[in-house]
């Protein structure tokens, strides 16, 4: 029986006070509900206008500054100019309210000294509440004052209002909990921000024949093959067996590509003139804009493409215009598969690329991302331990990123997010990440933003119209074991628009119909995800600001197909606790042939007999009861999604040496002697493996050479036995076959015999292919 995970890593109901208390139990009643509220003091500087020179010169190069306590709010400023428009936010956190007087003042950026202009008081006290779906507060003009309170020349025009996180000018404000982070690219890397993933195709080329190519030798029979190249993929198909200037090929070569399509198709005849030599015979480039799209199954039309030549001329490449060889192709775009990107088991859609083979949504998931508590340290600033933690939460092609709180080990974010669901069966990932592009980050070179760790909810385990708020550990295994890095305090409601479309997507296909129509071989949908992860990587971290390269490949599992000796021993511990429950059954039965409980086996003999009495009754009777143990299972449902379990994955008892294993590089950058002692240590475990498959086999085998002639003596004894089974069951009523079976099968261990039985021995001496085995 194993053991269950340490307390600290399991997971922890919670009640927090979501939406300011207007979510009671499972019942909805506001649209941003499944966060704590936090109140904001937001500040809106619009303008100023007939602002008196200051400079020397005349002109005035003005900016506003915000001041609430210690914290400072400045907007950028203007050359010369006196009626500058800022139309800047400034959002103060109410926890961190230092003074009960906000202060905004205008002031004429100098080299030496910033000039005063002139200032506007609040009282907090004063200030009204918005809450949405209320209307923006609007701005109006105030006249500015000197320090002493008198009125002087200029107006400033802006808005404060007390709200929420759920105000529409929370995302693009500056924030007082970001008030250390300068720099408008360093701001900009810290807002909240909606990324989408790149609309991606499978391009199919079917490379048919190639005409009339021109091999600088003519007197040798050209090796040609067809390379294809899109962006960084490149393939090539064989080298063709007719070996002419006519050469047929007939191949398929599949890549992944993202719209807008900025690259062509590039493709070159080539012929293998030496062993490491390769000519170029021609060339041709297809754009895919104009590529036809295909939804189904049906083949497109193949066209010829003319092939360019490219000759040198006193060293300058001109093209060839008398050049006329041609290739005959079929290239499309395929629009009925989905294009895997992410692995398999934790796949958050699974629709078509096509948006016209698009089934209705089912649903909508929310989520509210609320808090963390306990995060590591993950680097040192001024000689100090600190964490700057963002949460990134992927579901089909959305992608979400949550604000960065700087320097915090207990980040507040409260923010909700909205996902149309189209499959139940599908997984939602949130990652934690800390933010190293703040102070320089980029500029040091090499920085990455560190992972915290993980959470993955399948929506199929959420109960509909259920809040979910839970507190989930952030478990990440490092190469020195396995480490909580924190906790992470989810709000989680999954809504169900048709219960009739959610149970009829039970009853279709995982995947659309074109995986299984015309299946992609498993190497060729390894090598498309790879490239498929590769282009939402650089796709994402090219956007402004960049979803990191290391934060996508981390959410999408990019490497978790990679040799583990800790997956592997996971694996065969699930496959055995699988076949556990066969086992005990197996177990059970053999105790009642035993007589152990002879009350049991006397209930189970008058069971067997009323069912052979009866056959009518033995399906009704199986159905019944799997339908009693599925309604007993009922009282220990579970009532909380799944989370990382430490003692399934083997991940708090695996060896140091297999965890280096795990995090070594692919190809290896271990010395010798360690790769030599783990090559021996792999060959070993997998000659075990080996001799289990083999002995699956063999029994395989062994039920074919029952009718295969290979033993002549066994086969003819089985037909001849056979025979006189036909005769025998032909002759006598099925219920004395089914009586007498059954109960020479519970016969009391009296009437046994220690030896194996009979039909057990014959089985074991018929031939297998073991023999042939080199």
């Amino acid at each position: 029986m194993q053991r269950p995970p340490p307390e600290d890593f399991l997971l922890k109901e919670t009640k927090p006070h979501l939406g300011g208390g207007k979510v009671s139990g499972d019942k909805l009643t506001s649209t941003y509900d499944l966060v704590e509220q936090m109140q904001y003091l937001y500040v809106r500087v619009v303008k100023a206008k007939d602002l008196p020179a200051k400079d020397v010169t005349g002109s005035c190069d003005p900016y506003a500054e915000v001041k609430l306590g210690n914290y400072k709010g400045t907007t950028r400023h203007f050359e010369k100019k006196t009626n500058p428009e800022w139309n800047q936010v400034f959002a103060f956190s109410k926890d961190r309210l230092q003074a009960s007087v906000l202060e905004v003042t205008v002031k004429d950026k100098d080299v030496v000294k910033d000039d005063f202009i002139g200032r506007v008081w609040f009282d907090l006290n004063e200030v009204p509440k918005r809450v949405p779906p209320d209307s923006p507060l609007a701005p109006q003009w105030y006249r500015l004052e000197d320090r002493k309170g008198d009125k002087v020349k200029g107006e400033l025009m802006l808005a404060v209002w007390m709200g929420t996180q759920a105000d529409e000018a929370f995302p693009e404000a500056w924030h007082s909990d970001a008030a250390t982070v300068g720099g408008s690219d360093a701001l900009a890397n810290i807002r909240s921000k909606v990324y989408l993933s790149p609309k991606l195709w499978y391009l199919r080329v079917n490379v048919i024949e190639a005409q009339d190519l021109q091999p600088t030798d003519k007197a040798r029979y050209p090796e040609v093959f067809v390379k294809a190249i899109l962006g960084n993929q490149a393939l090539r198909t064989r080298i063709s067996h007719s070996r002419s200037i006519n050469p047929m090929w007939n191949e398929d070569l599949m890549f992944v590509a993202a719209e807008q399509f900025e690259e062509p198709l590039i493709l070159s005849v080539e012929d293998r003139v030496a062993p490491n030599k390769d000519e170029v015979l021609g060339r041709c480039a297809i754009p895919l804009q104009y590529v036809e799209k295909r939804l189904d199954h049906k083949p497109v039309n193949t066209r010829w493409f003319n092939l360019e030549r490219h000759i040198v001329v006193e060293g300058e490449k001109k093209k060839d215009t008398k050049f006329s060889s041609r290739i005959h192709m079929r290239v499309c775009l395929e629009g009925g598969y989905h294009v895997l990107d992410e692995s398999t088991h934790y796949s958050s859609d699974l629709r078509p690329t096509a948006k016209q083979l698009w089934k209705s949504g089912i649903g909508v998931l929310e989520l509210g991302i609320l808090n963390a508590h306990g995060l590591m340290p993950m680097k040192t600033k001024d000689g100090r331990g600190t964490t700057d933690a963002y949460c990134v939460a992927k579901y089909g092609q959305k992608w979400v990123r949550t604000r960065t709180i700087i320097d915090s080990f207990a980040p507040r974010w409260n923010e909700q997010y909205t996902w149309e669901v189209f499959d139940p069966c599908t997984v939602i990932t949130i990652g934690v990440f800390d933010n190293c592009h703040l102070h320089g980050g980029d500029k040091a070179g090499g920085a990455k933003d560190s992972k915290i760790g993980k959470v993955r909810i399948r929506l199929s385990t959420l109960e509909t119209d259920r809040v979910y708020t839970h507190s989930y550990p952030l478990l990440v295994l490092h190469p020195n074991g396995v480490k909580k890095m924190g906790e992470i305090h989810l709000a989680v409601r999954f809504t169900c628009s048709s219960l009739l479309n959610m149970m009829h997507m039970y009853s279709q296909p995982l995947l659309p119909k074109m995986h299984y129509i015309h299946p992609l071989t498993v190497s060729q949908l390894d090598s498309l995800r790879h490239q498929a992860t590769q282009i939402v990587s650089m796709r994402l971290s090219r956007a402004e600001p960049p979803l990191r390269k290391e934060v996508v490949e981390y959410m999408l599992d990019v490497g978790s197909h990679m040799w583990s000796m800790r997956r592997s021993k996971a694996n065969f511990f699930r496959i055995m606790g699988v076949l556990g429950g066969l086992i005990a059954v197996g177990k059970w039965f053999d105790q009642i042939c035993n007589w152990r409980s002879p009350v049991t086996t006397i209930l189970i003999h008058i069971l067997f007999i009323i069912l052979v009495m009866y056959p009518e009754l033995i399906l009704p009777t199986i159905f019944l009861y799997l339908f009693l143990i599925g309604i007993w299972y009922y009282r220990w449902r579970p009532r909380q999604p799944p989370h990382m379990d430490t003692r399934l994955s083997h991940a708090d008892s695996a060896h140091p040496d297999e965890l280096d294993e795990e995090f070594d590089t692919f190809p290896t950058s271990r010395p010798n002697d360690i790769v030599r002692m783990r090559y021996d240590r792999l060959r070993s475990i997998a000659g075990r493996i080996q001799t289990v498959v083999g002995d699956l086999a063999t029994q395989g085998e062994r039920l074919q050479s029952l009718l295969s002639w290979r033993d002549p003596r066994a086969t003819s004894l089985f037909v001849l036995f056979c025979l006189v089974a036909a005769v025998v069951l032909y002759v006598t009523p099925f219920q004395v076959v089914a009586l007498l079976t059954g109960i020479y099968v519970l016969r009391h261990p009296r009437f046994r015999h220690k030896l194996p039985s009979v039909p057990l021995n014959f089985f074991r001496r018929l031939p297998a292919r073991t023999d042939c085995m080199l």
